[in-house]
């Protein structure tokens, strides 16, 4: 069902076809300068910016008889313009400023324009218009932008389910969004030129895999019909990573769309995505020592500076990062020392703290919800968590002098994880152990158990050199960069509930 605003704008639409214009012309227009450009080194005592050509979408449009003064938006902000009706219907023909511009033209039309620059005056830069075409018509009205008394644009796109939804609309009307993204693009770039300049090889692995691995998730399921066999998309590329530091190669990192079939939150959309990388020959020693060198150059070249306001905090990721065990921490934040205790004395605890838990949870996931429950939210600053139980990462090596525990890091910062890393298992005989606990666990009801990877094993057995393995949650990182409040606002396209 049409409204009254698109009913009117189909009528102006079947007009300029009367009128002989075409509303959706197949040629291009010859673009030579942004708008930004224009306002910020236009200089009238030069005279500079004598022939510009400019084109964008119709924001405002203010009629004075012969004359009139409009606003187009390009990919670089706002220009003014000024438009004469003799100027440019130098002929006895005055419709096209008359009928097509003054009537015709709606809000989020898409118009071309040739013209020179000049101070209006009030020392406003504007464009001094000399010709106009239509370039595209639009049949749906944008929201309305507000701007008060002093010029102050206020945006009327405030509700998340519009923005998400119809983050085309968004990025129209909330210009500023866009800034999320360049700078989350600054982000991506910065890591690859760290870790390209460090000889690391960036490569693409499956996302449909026949079995899902690499993390404890519960994966999105899919039939392959020529086939015929069940594939997943994949939860992470850490095993087929891995493959390759077998196969060869020193270092090798990918940049990868991630899929979990979980509960969705303002840190959790089903679609994600994540930094891997994977060194030979090193260990989560001097995994930690890397981070911190590559995520404070992250956010120097994002932001220019490593202290980045968060909402009401003050994040700084300078090096060196503070360090607690796991143990240690929950030591920290709840005076409890729970390094000594057996499942049925940690199940106590979690009733001692309030922290839920159900049956189907092992020794490791129980120390997991304490940790989540009690520490991880206090962690503001960035700080490193090393040293998990075993429980907790069968894809860990065991510790060097501790035993239980597996030389494994996660990086929290405001609150959240951002990273996870590992001095990673390299002895076969070992990770199947640890397979089949994990398919115990299955057993037990947990559905986030890992599944058992015959041919990562065979892999395994070909011999694998001391390796250290890496993921960042590039999302949440960017959340973080960008002051963002919602993974949603640093993702372009949300996964969103079905549209009533």
């Amino acid at each position: 069902m049409l409204n009254e605003q698109e009913i009117i704008r189909r009528d102006n639409l079947e007009k300029i076809i009367e009128l002989g214009v075409n509303p959706y012309p197949p040629q291009g227009f010859e673009i030579n300068v942004s708008s930004k450009e224009v306002h910020e080194n236009y200089n009238p005592e030069i005279g500079n910016y004598k022939e510009v050509s400019l084109a964008g979408r119709l924001m405002m449009k203010r009629i004075m008889g012969k004359a009139s003064f409009a606003e187009i938006q390009d990919s670089s902000g706002r220009m003014q313009l000024y438009i004469n009706r003799d100027e440019i219907c130098p002929d006895e023909n005055k419709e096209l400023y008359n009928v097509l511009f003054k009537k015709l033209l709606d809000i989020g039309d898409f118009i071309g324009i040739t013209g020179y620059a000049f101070h209006t005056k009030t020392g406003e830069t504007t464009i001094h218009v000399s010709s106009l075409e239509l370039l595209s018509k639009s049949l749906k009205p944008l929201p309305i932008v507000k701007t008060d008394a002093e010029g102050i644009v206020h945006h009327a796109v405030t509700d998340p389910e519009f923005r998400y939804r119809q983050r085309y609309v968004d990025l129209v009307v909330n210009p500023v969004v866009k800034e999320t993204f360049i700078k989350r693009t600054k982000m991506y770039s910065s890591f690859r030129n760290f870790l390209d300049s460090k000889g690391y090889l960036e490569v693409e692995t499956p996302v449909l895999q026949p079995i899902y691995g690499g993390a404890a998730a519960r994966p999105f399921k899919t039939h392959h019909n020529t086939l015929d066999m069940t594939l997943y998309l994949r939860i992470a590329n850490e095993l087929y990573l891995k493959r390759l530091i077998v196969g060869g190669f020193d270092g090798v990192y990918e940049f990868s769309k991630d899929f979990r079939n979980e509960g969705m939150s303002r840190f959790h959309n089903p679609e994600f995505t994540q930094i891997e990388l994977y060194v030979a020959y090193k260990d989560y020693e001097w995994m930690m020592n890397l981070v911190e060198e590559m995520v404070e150059k992250v956010a120097l070249d994002t932001n220019g500076t490593t202290k980045i306001q968060v909402g009401e905090n003050l994040i700084d990721f300078k090096r060196p990062w503070k360090r607690y065990t796991m143990f240690e921490a929950i030591e920290a934040f709840t005076g409890i020392d729970i390094s000594k205790m057996d499942e049925k004395e940690i199940r106590d605890v979690c009733k001692q703290l309030h922290v839920s838990v159900d049956p189907s949870m092992g020794k490791g996931k129980l120390i997991d919800e304490i940790f989540g429950e009690t520490c991880e939210g206090s962690l503001i600053q960035p700080t490193f968590i090393t040293d998990y139980p075993v429980e907790m990462s069968p894809l860990a090596k065991k510790h060097r002098t501790k035993e239980g525990i597996v030389e494994r890091f996660e990086a929290i910062c405001n609150g959240k994880e951002i990273c996870n890393a590992f001095t990673e298992l390299n002895d076969p005989i070992d990770q199947r152990e640890r397979f089949e606990s994990q398919l115990e666990l299955g057993k037990r009801g947990d559905d986030e158990a890992m599944v058992l990877d015959e041919d990562f094993l065979r892999a395994l057995e070909y011999g694998m050199p001391p390796t250290a393995g890496l993921g960042i949650g590039m999302d949440r990182l960017a959340m973080i960069m960008t002051n963002s409040p919602s993974i949603q606002d640093v993702i372009f396209f949300p996964q969103m509930k079905k549209e009533e």
